[in-house]
């Protein structure tokens, strides 16, 4: 069992270093160095050509969207952009890389020296350093078998999915985070959180962490109160929630703290972060940038961003995520911490997204953040991912609003989407859903629910009309909750007078 330190105590002896690695995949059409299909969720070994299975002879070719949008991604992030970067091989043998080299950038990145200030729970704005934001193309799929968790500890075999390799993909490496204290596990997900909004807002990634889109790779060191010198880190890898890398960290700095104090030396390793826990397990020794043997790539030129092009791109961003918030605050007179609630919960988008369908704030609010965030804890995801657009809860919202469908039917429509039954219209359709509108059948059934509760009937005519609930509830019950309470409401006061 591995110790831990009191994160108190850790916190009195020791201050934490992180660094981020964010390794977000574009959405281009095709693949950063081929015209193979970059789409996620294809067949295995579908989306793979020549070139991204690097057989002899195949020669890569820029794709210029995923230029642009590295430019998109490094603007938005306050970087300089550099008017010449290239593209240089980073040497290892891994199974997950076909050719046993990735194509990326080393020490001429497109995007360099920026920043991106984050709001924490409180409220506080914490700036969080970009040393570089660079262009690669990400690697294969490994899914490995016959061991306890899926991955490559205990496993007898792995299995390679080539359809990954190639699909271009942004590093965006941070620079030391420090004198973050107490607040570090907090900086590194706010950082994410930030990050993962304004890719999703610049157009350019569904940074979905759990198809493995938006990936964070988090370092941490600890070194003693009082010096400068930083500690050895170790780098966890492929964190796929923004709780995981919250968590993360917080464990880390405990861990580290307890080997430093029974006089152990950490070593500069990577981590597998443990969801089931939130712990981290040993991975394998961490390189340095010489054993990957950097060289530049020979089959491809220097990428040129002409200053005019620049400006050209700087003029197609849409407006920030830190822009947008303010301005909707405002329009919506949300206070401070109701804000900080609809981020920390990962709805605001999804309540923006779904306003801009039709529905009204108020509206949106309610479900993302109480039916729907219920619903997403149930399925253990993160809200963005339940299988359920913001137009189709719009689509929901509207239905209610024109009297075809009551709160409850809705909540029933909500769930067919979420079975993957269809859209909203469909899977209406398919359990018949929609509100009665058949007032005779309607006034049969509250007729039946009269006679069948006299004592009720009583306490209405006798003017306490709370007791007409019972009589609701009946018919609701006897239509299958599809008869529209109001008009069951204003038959039992034209019944019972």
């Amino acid at each position: 069992m591995t110790d831990l330190m009191d994160y108190d105590e850790v916190l009195s002896k020791f201050d934490p270093v992180m660094g981020m690695e964010v390794h977000v995949e574009l959405a281009t059409e095709t693949k950063m160095f081929s015209a193979s299909s970059a789409h996620f969720g294809a067949e295995p070994n579908s989306n793979v050509d020549p070139v991204s299975l690097g057989l002899p002879g195949a020669l890569p070719v820029v794709n210029a969207k995923g230029v642009e949008w590295a430019i998109k991604i490094g603007l938005a992030l306050n970087c300089t952009i550099a008017e010449s970067s290239r593209f240089a091989r980073k040497n290892y043998f891994y199974p997950d890389q076909p050719k046993n080299y990735q194509i990326s950038q080393y020490d001429e990145p497109i995007a360099y020296d920026g920043y991106l200030d984050v709001v924490l729970d409180d409220g506080e704005t914490w700036r969080v350093e970009i040393e570089r934001a660079h262009m690669e193309e990400d690697t294969a799929k490994l899914t490995h078998l016959g061991g306890a968790d899926g991955r490559i500890s205990g496993a007898t075999s792995s299995l390679v999915d080539a359809n990954r390799a190639g699909v271009p993909l942004i590093e965006i490496v941070t620079k030391p985070i420090e004198g973050a204290g107490e607040r570090a596990p907090e900086v590194a997900r706010a950082y994410v959180t930030a990050l993962r909004e304004l890719v999703k807002a610049l157009g350019v990634s569904d940074a979905r962490m759990d198809q493995g889109s938006m990936r964070v790779d988090s370092n941490l060191s600890l070194r003693p109160i009082g010096t400068k010198e930083f500690g050895t880190r170790t780098e966890t890898k492929n964190i796929n929630s923004l709780k995981s890398v919250e968590q993360a960290v917080r464990y880390e700095m405990m861990r580290q703290a307890a080997a430093i104090e029974n006089g152990e030396e950490i070593v500069q390793e990577t981590r597998h972060y443990q969801e089931a826990d939130g712990s981290t397990s040993k991975g394998r020794p961490k390189e340095t940038a010489e054993d990957y043997r950097y060289f530049n790539d020979p089959d491809l030129p220097p990428v040129i961003a002409p200053r005019e092009w620049v400006e050209e791109i700087r003029a197609t961003l849409p407006e920030l995520p830190w822009i947008r918030k303010a301005r909707i605050q405002k329009e919506w007179g949300l206070k401070d911490a109701e804000m900080r609630d609809l981020v920390n919960a990962g709805a605001l988008e999804l309540i923006i997204e779904t306003t801009e369908a039709g529905a009204t704030p108020d509206e949106a609010r309610s479900w993302w953040v109480s039916y729907l965030a219920q619903k997403a804890k149930e399925h253990g995801v993160e809200l963005d991912a339940l299988a359920i657009t913001p137009a189709q809860v719009a689509r929901v919202a509207a239905l209610i609003k024109e009297g075809k469908l009551t709160n409850k039917l809705g909540r029933q429509a909500v769930d067919g989407v979420l079975a993957g039954e269809g859209d909203v219209d469909d899977v209406v359709a398919k359990r018949g859903l929609e509100v009665m509108q058949d007032d005779g059948a309607v006034a049969k059934a509250v007729d039946e629910a009269l006679a069948a509760n006299p004592d009720v009937v009583e306490k209405i005519k006798g003017g306490n009309m709370k007791a007409a609930g019972a009589i609701v509830g009946a018919v609701m019950k006897a239509t299958r909750g599809k008869a529209d309470p109001a008009t069951v409401n204003k038959l039992i006061a034209e019944k019972c007078r």
